[in-house]
């Protein structure tokens, strides 16, 4: 049903990779979200609450980067004091490293346009020669074309596979690496358009879906099965169904046990297209509908 609209979509959506580390940790923790591009200038759609954790990353490194300049020289019990200094903590993030998959050939600058009240933000790259995406989307033209009872799909990268980083001894820092995998695999997920989304004010800003957004996807187009796009994914929300199971007896593996459940339905929320549309022309985005 999805199987052209996934591969146009796959054109120009793409992947935002994370990598971080708990303040004195080795343990490197990895991380995904979606952008997808509207134009050749280089403008891409993401959620706001993406485009904000990107702007947080560079405050966070350089606190750490503060802390590796000042300390060099300093002993234990000194180094320890200028990390509670500066904030830095055992259980806090200390260090962060983001790179744009596939994007374009280099980034001298980006902009952000983060929308007044919605999920939604605009990326603008800056300093590039050459796009590395293959096309851009076509928008629905006609938003009442969409009611409950459609069946959409959602492209994004919700599993991390990449492995190209690590932690250089040498410098104390995490660096990205010409060696590992550097892309993750794409993944799309379908889903019923169950109810519209408004806000206080009646005004139709999303569309709550029937299978969740995955961890990963926040950011990624959602689009029907001629490849439009019909919207975006922003968030996943969790309603409790009342289907509860206490201390019930089970047989399982060949032993008695009691267990507890506590059902919940996790439906996906996107951002409206008619939202996005106007966002865009709001800012003089150019785009293409269909």
């Amino acid at each position: 049903m999805f199987e052209k609209a996934i591969l146009e979509t796959a054109g120009y959506t793409r992947a935002i990779h994370s990598i971080s580390r708990n303040f004195g940790s080795t343990q490197i923790q990895r991380g995904a979200a979606t952008l997808f591009f509207v134009n050749h200038e280089g403008y891409a759609l993401t959620c706001k609450h993406v485009a904000q954790w990107l702007s947080q990353a560079d405050q966070i490194n350089q606190k750490y980067t503060s802390f590796l300049q000042q300390g060099k020289d300093l002993s234990g019990g000194q180094r320890s004091s200028l990390a509670k200094k500066l904030g830095l903590k055992a259980d806090t993030v200390s260090e962060t490293r983001i790179t744009f998959v596939d994007c374009v050939d280099q980034i001298k600058n980006m902009r952000f346009f983060l929308h007044p009240e919605f999920d939604l933000a605009l990326i603008k790259f800056e300093g590039f020669d050459k796009t590395l995406f293959n096309n851009v989307p076509k928008f629905k033209k006609e938003d009442s074309e969409i009611s409950p009872g459609a069946m959409l799909c959602r492209l994004g990268f919700p599993f991390p596979e990449f492995s190209n980083y690590q932690l250089s001894a040498q410098s104390q820092s995490l660096e990205w690496t010409k060696t590992g995998a550097m892309r993750s695999p794409r993944f799309p997920i379908e889903g019923m358009l169950t109810r519209f989304l408004g806000n206080q004010n009646g005004k139709i800003y999303g569309m709550e879906m029937s299978t969740p957004g995955l961890r990963g996807q926040s950011g990624g187009p959602l689009f029907d099965s001629s490849g439009k796009v019909c919207g975006m994914q922003s968030r996943t929300k969790h309603l409790h169904l009342g289907f509860d199971i206490e201390d019930k007896e089970i047989v399982a593996h060949g032993k008695t046990k009691k267990i507890n459940n506590y059902a919940f339905i996790h439906l996906g929320e996107c951002i409206h297209v008619s939202v996005i549309k106007e966002f865009m022309r709001a800012n003089k985005v150019s785009f293409e509908e269909g």
